[in-house]
């Protein structure tokens, strides 16, 4: 017992000289150098792909602030009240509304996308960047069967802005950024971020006061009233749309949102540029109708989809592309048409000179018909 106290007495005289020679150092935390290496690879970590694409896309994206002077008749301008008032009222009157949105700039130069339905019909439009700064801007032209519009601002500098030339085909289930001023909340400031993923392409929506929303991108990154006109960027900080419509039985987002593709957002604005307009004077020479049940039996047809063809102008661009009487279209560039209405959207997608390829039923077979369109001017 005695050997063995002395043994512990030794190893113990051992460790507490060993523990002498060690640096002391506080129990709360590591070293100062440890602790600033660990911050640096904690913030390095929160860097992802998503804040990336914001810091690179978000000093482009403004807030528009728009103003219209909308006439209207006056409800007591009535021969019965000037009796009893004396004197004739003015019919019609006039009064400001006031709308917001947003939009992003895409030249160095100040020019700037936006919405039709926010800045189409504007009277005075003013501009507010991220860093505070406010122009006013010119509306260059807009397109309300696409429903996009084109501003011009005049920058004292340059401005950072968001490339149309980098066109990225959206991947069904990649993240996606929905940038912009939701409510007009936060005008000179910088946009408020959402992010979702593409829940879909290629989506066709009913049309809404002559507005065609055709082959959209369904996201449900978070899109709500004031968002309009901004863009949606993929998680490269390329424009992939431009936020424009929502599904909504509360006026906010349920995450059911739509934009415009940055191809048919690229080909309008290089139009309104040079323009100010989009040439949809595209000529055919075709008069049709819908398929009814009482044709799609006479022709032997399974559906009622697509469009009668009754009659053909001589010399027109139908006629020299082959076209029949009874002939019954059923495909533009191999998407499937159901009906007039359906035929006349695609259209849209075109202009005069464009050469589209159309599926036609001819007695029973399918023909493959390719037109060039012509022009009504």
């Amino acid at each position: 017992m005695f050997i063995v106290n002395r043994l512990l007495i030794l190893v113990s005289a051992v460790l507490l000289g060993t523990g002498c020679q060690q640096q002391v150092s506080s129990q709360q935390g590591p070293p100062p150098a440890q602790t600033e290496n660990l911050f640096d690879d904690i913030a390095t970590s929160r860097q992802t792909a998503i804040t990336r694409a914001v810091e690179a896309a978000a000093p482009a994206v403004v807030s528009i602030s728009v103003v219209q002077r909308v006439r209207y008749q006056d409800p007591f301008a009535d021969p019965f009240f000037d009796f009893f008032f004396g004197g004739q009222r003015q019919r019609i009157r006039e009064r400001q509304v006031q709308g917001v949105g947003s939009g992003f700039v895409i030249s160095a130069d100040g020019y700037i996308v936006t919405n039709d339905h926010v800045a189409g019909q504007g009277d005075v439009i003013t501009v507010a960047f991220p860093n505070g700064q406010t122009l006013r801007a010119e509306l260059v032209g807009s397109d309300p069967a696409s429903d996009l519009a084109l501003l011009k601002v005049t920058p004292e500098d340059p401005l950072e802005f968001l490339s149309l030339e980098d066109i990225s085909t959206p991947i069904v289930g990649e993240w996606c950024i929905a940038l912009g001023n939701p409510f007009g909340l936060f005008e000179a400031s910088d946009p408020t971020v959402t992010v979702g993923v593409v829940s879909a392409t290629g989506r066709d929506l009913a049309p809404q006061e002559g507005r065609l929303y055709r082959d959209m991108i369904q996201t449900d990154a978070a899109i709500n009233r004031g968002n309009s006109g901004g863009p949606l960027i993929n998680a490269l900080g390329q424009v992939i749309g431009v936020n424009t419509a929502i599904i909504s039985q509360t006026g906010g987002s349920v995450g059911i949102g739509f934009a415009v593709p940055v191809g048919r957002v690229s080909r309008v604005v290089e139009e309104l540029r040079e323009k100010g307009f989009v040439d949809r004077s595209y000529y055919t020479g075709l008069t049709g109708r819908n398929v009814t049940p009482r044709i799609a039996r006479a022709l032997g047809l399974s559906t009622i989809n697509g469009v009668f063809v009754e009659d053909v102008a001589p010399g027109s661009p139908a006629d020299r592309a082959g076209f029949q009487p009874y002939d019954v279209i059923t495909a533009v560039q191999d998407e499937l048409i159901a009906n007039q209405t359906d035929f006349a959207a695609r259209l849209y997608d075109f202009r005069p000179g464009d050469r589209l390829r159309f599926t036609v039923q001819r007695d029973s077979r399918p023909v493959s018909l390719t037109m060039r369109l012509g022009s009504s001017q």
